[in-house]
């Protein structure tokens, strides 16, 4: 020691401090590295483990090292100078780092179940249920783990805590205040806990919302965003869909039946039209051979008016099949019965008409006698 009398005097009681931090530091990195290959191989056939491992990596690689050094900290004589400021900045890192860490467990969990449930294949309604429970628990668990993070890092000022203190003496006109001006963020994480469990929409729904046909594309702690079918994007919050009625075309499956409605003459021969109905739909790629149906639902003044049922298994199929139903009937009915489309009659009383006039402008005569 008396080789570096030299040194300043804080400096020199901080030196064994310093020295320990640094062993602490390589060690922890070296425990991280050895258990970084232990992890690695043991989560090689379970993918949700194998998520989480690889979403905890940063956070633990800069995390670990905290350890040590708070421990140091700890330990060191209350005389060293900048102990305190020293020893809050390490809680303060410290706190963030376990915050980073359990917000990425999370992630990773929900990422790993994500994998393990896709919804490429052709019945994904149970694929899409897991993701979108998975996906809205998973951002409401985060948004808790952060707002506890930060109380804990604001709890390690003192000042915090006096003000945290004089606010509970005025807790009654405060948390009045504070209720009505947290009431949207709440509202929307209870909305969102309830659209998580209850799953009144999923990913990929097909929904019918203020007045729009759209997809549920993406599901956050706060609004929903509904990919309209010319690709424009309709941003609802979350409180909309527990509060509001709504249409959801794939509740419980994506199969659906569409109607094409015709307006034709009163002698149109329906059965003609029921076998191109039939033959229209077994040659389309669209149609699911559950049904095709063609009936009368209303004889109006001056034609009827022909529904046809048709089944497929997916909105985006229903609506091609419907538009294909339509266009092709037309095209039949202009082929084969021209005459038999809808057209307006009008009957002409020779005998009640009044006489005609002159042709030159000349007075009207009586007829010959």
């Amino acid at each position: 020691m008396d080789a570096l009398n030299w040194l300043p005097p804080a400096l020199l009681t901080w030196l064994p401090s310093l020295g320990s931090m640094l062993i602490g530091v390589l060690l922890a990195s070296l425990a991280f590295r050895i258990g970084e290959r232990l992890v690695r191989r043991a989560t090689r056939d379970a993918p949700v483990a194998a998520s989480v491992a690889r979403a905890i990596r940063s956070p633990a690689k800069w995390g670990l090292p905290l350890l040590p050094v708070n421990a140091v900290l700890q330990g060191t004589p209350a005389n060293a100078p900048g102990l305190a400021g020293a020893q809050q900045l390490c809680a303060l890192l410290l706190i963030g780092a376990v915050t980073w860490l359990v917000s990425n467990a999370v992630r990773g969990v929900a990422q790993g179940v994500i994998d393990t449930n896709p919804t490429s294949t052709a019945d994904n309604l149970h694929a899409r249920r897991i993701q979108t429970q998975t996906r809205v628990l998973a951002r409401t668990l985060q948004g808790l783990v952060l707002l506890i993070g930060l109380s804990l890092m604001l709890m390690t000022f003192p000042q915090a805590r006096q003000i945290g203190t004089s606010l509970l003496a005025s807790a009654g006109l405060a948390g009045l205040v504070a209720g009505f001006a947290a009431r949207p963020v709440l509202g929307n994480l209870i909305a969102g806990l309830q659209i998580g469990l209850s799953q009144p929409i999923r990913l990929d729904d097909v929904v019918i919302v203020e007045g729009e046909w759209g997809v549920i594309e993406e599901i956050t702690g706060t609004y929903v965003v509904v990919r309209i079918w010319d690709q424009r994007r309709l941003v609802v919050p979350l409180q909309y869909w527990i509060e509001k009625p709504f249409q959801n075309w794939t509740r419980t499956t994506s199969e659906l039946i569409g109607t094409v409605f015709l307006w034709v003459d009163y002698r149109t021969p329906l059965a003609p039209l029921r076998e191109e109905l039939q033959r229209i739909c077994e040659a389309s790629p669209h149609w699911d051979k559950r049904l095709n149906l063609l009936q009368v639902t209303e004889a109006g003044e001056r034609a009827l008016q022909l529904r046809c049922l048709v089944t497929a298994g997916s909105a985006g199929a229903a609506w091609d099949l419907r538009c294909e139903v339509r266009e092709k009937l037309v095209d039949f009915l202009q082929r084969a019965y021209p005459q038999y489309l809808p057209r307006l009659r009008a009957e002409l009383d020779m005998a009640s008409a009044p006489a005609a006039a002159p042709a030159h402008g000349g007075e009207a005569r009586e007829p010959t006698r």
